[in-house]
């Protein structure tokens, strides 16, 4: 986690454990609901307590993660074995797999290279070097969690405001490239269903509820317009903001470009590798039952250690295994599901959406995409997003007779447009380096999700249908 935080500064460890203690105990001591069960109140209990304790950190993450796996049998709320089952899922082998390949393309330099091809394409232009950046960290977003992207793309932007004297909190140009590659981040994240562990566990949920399933390449389909699109929108968006000080850099893109050298053996390897990983990913939406998107990326992790092949060993490639993001999508899963079975999902949605039935498909499109957005306030961690939204909108589609799937995609889509404050792991990143604030993230962030919603709507509309997504 990031060295400085607006969570670490505003809260302290202590605090937000007393916060969370209180909040537990004044759910659970509350009168129980006609149309909730006992073990559904329990359970509501138990959720935003862990909410708390992840959001401040009052607990180490995986600390929580473990929490709420054994706090489900503690309260009642469910078994152990309900529990655990419920937190070994797809989706966590699918993040491991990740994991162990953004590893491996750090190790082999693979990043660092197509990123200094691009940013020779730019030139000096600064305006032109934030859309280099943006389109950069969002390509590589998208085949790659989101976390490791935004990193690789900061560290070269910090080289460039270092080398140009451009302090933290004072120059436009760093407020905008920081902001650029955080958001660019989130929305190359959306392009593939491989972009962000938050896809894969939606999708995951909406299989195991019964929503139906969508291919890798028509998840593109909707991922990639929504990509090309909002990466535009959004550099002109910071660039109104923030336009730049300086026009041009002093420092030649071309020093140091390790693009123009041959690429070595290793690299060779990683690209060959993961180019069969993403054909047969695209393959997988004609054989499904052949080919598995966390299977596919299980083996092509494996053929990375494969005797002969030698692009990296396990000692070193573990380092970049973050065990406690694994731990806590396995926690969220457990009390996504358990959401579900308690009953706790079904009277969430008559909570929030009451009479939403009753507006048109559109409305409630618009509905869904501008809550999921404004709920990252209180929950700015995408996993967690997906697990409390998806059950309850599946019971929405459900007693209002439309597809589970239409209603469901843009929760899960909108579960990474997480830049309004810098609260997720994704911005905290860059938020630690003290170019930016608070609000200086707001103000645009909430105009590109503005445009966010918008395109997605439509996207939903037009798009979802074609691919026979919803029959």
């Amino acid at each position: 986690m990031a060295d400085a935080t607006f969570l670490q500064k505003s809260t302290s460890p202590l605090k937000g454990l007393v916060i969370a203690l209180a909040a537990f105990l004044l759910i659970l001591f509350l009168p129980v609901s006609d149309s909730l069960s006992v073990e559904g109140h329990r359970l509501l209990a138990l959720t935003v307590a862990c909410l708390i304790l992840w959001v401040t950190e009052a607990l180490p993450i995986p600390v929580t993660s473990i929490l709420a796996i054994a706090g489900q049998a503690l309260v009642g709320s469910a078994t152990m074995r309900q529990a655990t089952n419920n937190f070994i899922s797809p989706v966590f082998f699918f993040v491991l797999a990740m994991f162990l390949f953004a590893a491996v393309v750090r190790q082999t330099e693979l990043d660092s290279r197509f990123a200094h091809w691009l940013l020779s394409k730019s030139g000096t232009d600064t305006r032109k070097i934030l859309l280099a950046f943006m389109i950069g960290t969002a390509v590589i977003s998208s085949i790659m969690s989101d976390v490791p992207a935004c990193a690789v793309w900061m560290a070269l932007g910090l080289g460039i405001l270092q080398q140009e004297n451009l302090q933290p909190g004072s120059s436009n140009f760093g407020k905008a490239l920081m902001l650029g590659i955080t958001i660019a981040a989130f929305i190359g994240g959306v392009v593939t269903p491989a972009g962000s562990s938050i896809n894969i566990l939606g999708l995951i949920l909406l299989a195991d509820l019964g929503g139906g399933e969508v291919p890798f390449l028509k998840w593109m389909a909707i991922g990639i317009p929504m990509g090309v699109i909002l990466i535009p929108i959004s550099w002109v968006v910071l660039l109104k903001f923030f336009p730049p000080e300086i026009s041009n850099i002093s420092v030649n893109p071309e020093e140091g470009n390790s693009s123009k050298e041959p690429l070595n053996i290793g690299q060779k390897k990683v690209m060959a590798i993961f180019g069969i990983v993403i054909v047969l990913w695209i393959l997988s939406n004609w054989f499904k039952d052949a080919l598995d998107v966390t299977m596919i990326a299980l083996s092509g992790s494996i053929v990375l250690f494969l005797p002969g092949i030698g692009v990296s060993k396990w000692k070193e490639a573990s380092k970049g295994i973050g065990w406690d993001i694994l731990l806590m999508v396995g926690a969220v899963t457990s009390i996504g599901l358990a959401s579900r079975d308690t009953g706790l999902a079904c009277w969430a949605v008559s909570s929030i959406f009451d009479g939403a039935g009753g507006i048109s498909i559109l409305w409630l499109l618009v509905a869904i995409s501008t809550f999921t957005v404004l709920i990252h306030f209180v929950l700015p961690i995408g996993p967690v997003v997906n697990a409390v939204m998806i059950p309850p909108i599946m019971a929405l589609a459900i007693a209002i007779g439309q597809p589970p799937i239409l209603l469901v995609l843009p929760v899960i889509f909108t579960a990474s447009c997480a830049f309004l404050l810098p609260l997720d792991a994704v911005a905290l990143i860059t938020y630690s380096k003290g170019y930016y604030r608070m609000t200086d993230m707001l103000w645009p962030g909430l105009v590109i999700s503005v445009f966010w919603v918008i395109v997605l709507t439509g996207l939903m509309l037009l798009v979802v249908p074609w691919l026979g997504l919803v029959l």
